[in-house]
């Protein structure tokens, strides 16, 4: 599956964005994450939702800011962020996992393919 993010950009603190991925192949097949890079840190987990978008799962930094979404129809995942705060700053991208299970996991080596990231910047 070869997957696209998109919908990066500079933002206030405060403010809000909408991240999407596009993706070729069985979408419907794989367990869909994203991540994300700050810069001089490691990449981190940062949503993730399971086939049939009925498990959702979310980093601690991102609960009740962030919502991850599914839409099988047109082989999208998206990230919607609120209350963007400068620490959110990052490169963010998406990944897919073909897994067996019903929660997807959290951890980078599970997922199989990547997407190229997409630039979010939050200005103080």
């Amino acid at each position: 599956v070869q997957l696209q993010a998109s919908g990066g950009g500079l933002v206030q603190a405060g403010g809000s964005l909408r991240l999407s991925c596009a993706a070729s192949g069985s979408f419907s097949d794989y367990h869909m994450g994203w991540f994300r890079r700050a810069p001089g840190k490691e990449r981190e987990f940062v949503a993730a939702i399971d086939r049939s978008a009925v498990n959702r799962v979310y980093a601690d930094s991102v609960k009740g800011r962030f919502t991850i979404s599914r839409d099988n129809t047109r082989n999208q995942v998206y990230l919607q962020m609120i209350s963007l705060k400068p620490e959110d700053t990052a490169v963010y991208y998406c990944a897919a996992d073909l897994a067996t299970g019903e929660i997807p996991f959290t951890t980078m080596m599970s997922y199989d393919y990547w997407g190229q990231g997409t630039l979010v910047t939050v200005s103080s």
